[in-house]
């Protein structure tokens, strides 16, 4: 069974709520449609009830067993703007602000998630991952013991003898520009934790360099080495090392040769890009090169699951990004 299956299957298992806040768009009416027909989550669309209505009736859209929630009309809306403004009032929000912010679907439906009438939230069809990771962070916040908000990708390669049989998570390569040396740590063992929550591996974490445990001497080689230090000290239990060039990372012959004491050179299965030009160019030359698929960007750090798309995206990628987050909430 494929990844994606793997995924459907346990979001069938134990079903949760998840928002789509993009309600009246075509892609999110599709996926909701199909999402409630697999019973892969239970769908809340927010926005216009009318304009929902009527585009999924020019879409040919069924919407039943789908929930709709409004935030002009909600009986939730007074509710949320009230929680909003305690959040947010110690950075000067005043109740009347918070009620028209929360009309904002964005703001209602990371509302919805953080008081748990929700369980997970997936959006970016049509907004920026700015516009999630900003009531996210407002809202949702870190989770305990997590300092810093990032992403990865999982990719499945045509190639089985790299990574986990082939699957291998790719960090941070959507969200951090340029992390310093102890947010690195922290996208390290957050993806590490990833790894073994959704794709169910023993994480082998590469701290990627241009340098092989001291090859080069620079200060963007500085930075990659004391956070790996850093990781190391944080979780003992988890196979964290580095400083690593990308074969010495992943090809067995040349780890043994570059880093031959090394637990996880040759054999690594998550990839931790030193800033987010690195990842963000890795990933898709893997992705367009190598033929690679790359699911995501998936977010982690949050205290609940809520999950960005391209704009770019299909149907089909709502749908397994959906199944994802309820996988997410299962193990939260």
């Amino acid at each position: 069974m494929d990844f994606v299956s793997k995924m459907k299957e346990l979001a069938k298992s134990d079903v949760k709520s998840i928002v789509l806040p993009e309600g009246n768009e075509e892609r999110n009416l599709k996926a909701a449609q199909i999402i409630t027909e697999e019973k892969l989550a239970s769908v809340v669309l927010v926005g216009s009830r009318t304009e929902i209505e009527e585009k999924a009736k020019a879409l040919g859209v069924n919407l039943s067993g789908i929930t709709i929630e409004d935030p002009a009309t909600s009986e939730k809306t007074k509710t949320y703007a009230e929680a909003l403004y305690e959040l947010r009032k110690s950075k000067g929000m005043t109740l009347e602000t918070a009620e028209k912010v929360i009309q904002d679907p964005m703001y209602f439906g990371t509302m919805m998630v953080k008081l748990d009438d929700a369980q997970g939230m997936v959006s970016g069809a049509v907004h920026t991952t700015g516009d999630l990771l900003r009531p996210g962070l407002q809202i949702i916040k870190t989770a305990p013991g997590i300092s810093v908000v990032s992403s990865f990708f999982i990719m499945l390669l045509k190639d089985d003898k790299y990574g986990a049989e082939g699957q291998m998570l790719f960090a941070d390569c959507a969200v951090n520009p340029n992390p310093n040396k102890d947010e690195l740590a922290a996208i390290a063992i957050a993806t590490a934790e990833s790894a073994k929550n959704l794709l169910k591996i023993d994480p082998k974490v590469a701290m990627l360099s241009f340098s092989s445990m001291g090859s080069a001497k620079h200060e963007l080689v500085d930075k990659v080495v004391e956070a790996t230090k850093i990781a190391k000290e944080l979780r003992p239990d988890l196979a964290i090392d580095g400083e690593l060039q990308l074969d010495a990372a992943i090809v067995e012959s040349v780890g043994k040769q570059k880093a031959p004491t090394s637990a996880v050179a040759g054999k690594a299965n998550v990839l931790v890009f030193p800033d987010l030009q690195a990842g963000n160019i890795g990933y898709k030359l893997v992705q367009r090169l190598a033929g690679a698929e790359a699911i995501g960007p998936i977010c982690q750090g949050f205290a609940k699951p809520i999950n960005d798309l391209s704009r770019g995206c299909s149907v089909e990628d709502i749908v397994n990004v959906v199944a994802i987050t309820a996988v997410q909430a299962q193990n939260q």
